[in-house]
C-alpha cells in the first residue's frame, strides 16, 4: 500500500503540478476577494476530483468498449507523460500541463473559472486522466493498494487546494526561477515513470519474445 501510495502521489503531483496551477490561478483571479478565491478553488478541486475518480473507475471499461488493450494504454500513456515530462524539464508551457493561449483568452472572459480552466484542464488534464486509468488498472482488485491510490490522489488534491488559497504569496515567494527548478526536478521523475509505463506496455503487448 505504501509503495502504491508513493508512486501515485509522485505521478499525480507531477501531472497536476499544483505549484503551476496555483500560479496560473493567481493570474486568473487578480482582483478576486479571498472569499471568492476560496469558493472558486473549492469548486474547482471538487469537480476535478469527480472527473479523475470517474476516469479511474470506469476508464478501463470505456477502453474495452473501444477495443483498446491496457498494454496499448500503458504505452500511449507513457509516451504522453514523457512528452509532458520533457516540457517540464525544459520549462516549456504547452497544452499538456497548462492552458493554451486560446484557452487563456476564453478564461479571461469568464467570471467563474472553477470548471474551466481550473478543474479541467489545469487540475484534471489529459495526462492526469490517463495516469488515473493506468494506476487504477494496476491496483484493481487489491483493496489495500486501491486505498493507497485514492489516498494519494486526495493528498495531492488537498495540497493543490491549499496552494490555490495562498497562490499570490506562493508566486511572489518562488518567483519564476524557483517555479522552474521545482518543475524540472519533478519532470525528471515523471520522465523515468513514463519510460517505465512504456516498457510495461510493450512487455504486456506480447510483441517481444519470451
Amino acid at each position: 500500500m505504501l509503495e502504491t501510495g508513493l508512486l501515485a502521489f509522485t505521478t499525480f503531483f507531477a501531472t497536476i503540478s499544483p505549484i503551476d496551477v496555483a500560479v496560473l490561478f493567481a493570474s486568473l483571479t487578480p482582483h478576486a476577494s479571498q472569499a471568492r478565491r476560496l469558493s472558486l478553488a473549492a469548486r474547482g478541486v471538487l469537480v476535478a476530483a469527480g472527473v479523475l475518480i470517474l476516469f479511474a473507475l470506469f476508464g478501463n471499461k470505456l477502453l474495452e468498449l473501444l477495443g483498446i488493450t491496457l498494454a496499448a494504454l500503458r504505452t500511449a500513456g507513457g509516451v504522453l507523460l514523457l512528452l509532458m515530462a520533457i516540457d517540464m524539464v525544459f520549462a516549456r508551457s504547452t497544452g499538456g500541463v497548462t492552458t493554451t493561449e486560446d484557452e487563456d483568452s476564453e478564461a479571461a472572459l469568464r467570471h467563474d473559472i472553477s470548471v474551466f480552466p481550473l478543474a479541467t484542464p489545469l487540475i484534471a488534464g489529459p495526462g492526469t486522466m490517463g495516469a488515473a486509468i493506468l494506476l487504477y488498472a494496476q491496483v484493481a482488485g487489491d483493496p489495500a493498494r486501491t486505498a493507497g491510490l485514492f489516498i494519494a490522489l486526495a493528498a495531492v488534491l488537498a495540497l493543490t487546494f491549499g496552494l490555490l488559497l495562498m497562490a499570490g504569496r506562493l508566486h511572489a515567494f518562488l518567483g519564476v526561477t524557483g517555479q522552474n527548478v521545482i518543475t524540472r526536478v519533478v519532470g525528471i521523475l515523471l520522465a523515468a515513470l513514463a519510460v517505465q509505463f512504456v516498457f510495461d506496455g510493450v512487455r504486456e503487448s506480447g510483441l517481444l519474445p519470451g
